[in-house]
């Protein structure tokens, strides 16, 4: 089975849940947001076959896991202790963005290399998180990375509609190594 089969699979029992989201809706609870983010690193986990390495960092091994409702910009957050590390980090690993629909049954996965988003992004926020710090009572620092400009430069790795997969790129990390 490959990464992206095993992936879907996952996805088809742990975030597009018919039957959890039918009984969020029936309890007027929402719907959209409730996969926790640890369950879109697992998600990556899966596809990359790679795992965490430690507590701060990039979420996986080489790459950097990020999720949004369709349409939604991808936020990052940088921690006072270790936001210039991060920042730095951002510009070299992976970067997997899942873009979900709001009840789940849609999903795009798009990545991009850090160095195809350092010079409009992490250059660029580097010297205003070094800023922020400057004040000692502020203790995050968030920018994201808008959907329309991942959509438009990100390698398309896999789409699922309506809960079924309709395309899926096995050879995404060779390809995005070429690009």
């Amino acid at each position: 089975m490959s990464s992206i089969e095993r992936a879907f699979e996952f996805y088809s029992k742990h975030i597009y849940d018919a039957e959890k989201i039918q009984l969020l809706k029936d309890n007027k609870l929402k719907v959209a947001g409730h996969v926790h983010s640890v369950i879109w690193e697992l998600f990556g986990a899966i596809l990359t076959g790679r795992k965490a390495e430690g507590i701060t960092g990039a979420d996986l091994l080489g790459w950097e896991v990020k999720s949004a409702k369709e349409g939604s910009s991808y936020e990052y957050q940088y921690h006072r202790n270790a936001h210039l590390e991060k920042l730095d980090e951002d510009c070299i690993v992976n970067h997997l963005y899942c873009s979900y629909s709001d009840e789940y049954d849609g999903l795009e996965v798009r990545v991009m290399r850090g160095g195809e988003l350092s010079d409009k992004y992490f250059s660029k926020w580097k010297p205003l998180c070094i800023k922020k710090y400057g004040n000692p009572d502020n203790l995050r620092f968030r920018k994201s990375i808008g959907y329309g400009h991942v959509q438009q430069h990100g390698l398309l790795v896999l789409q699922v509609l309506k809960g079924k997969l309709v395309f899926r790129k096995d050879d995404f990390e060779e390809a995005l190594s070429n690009r």
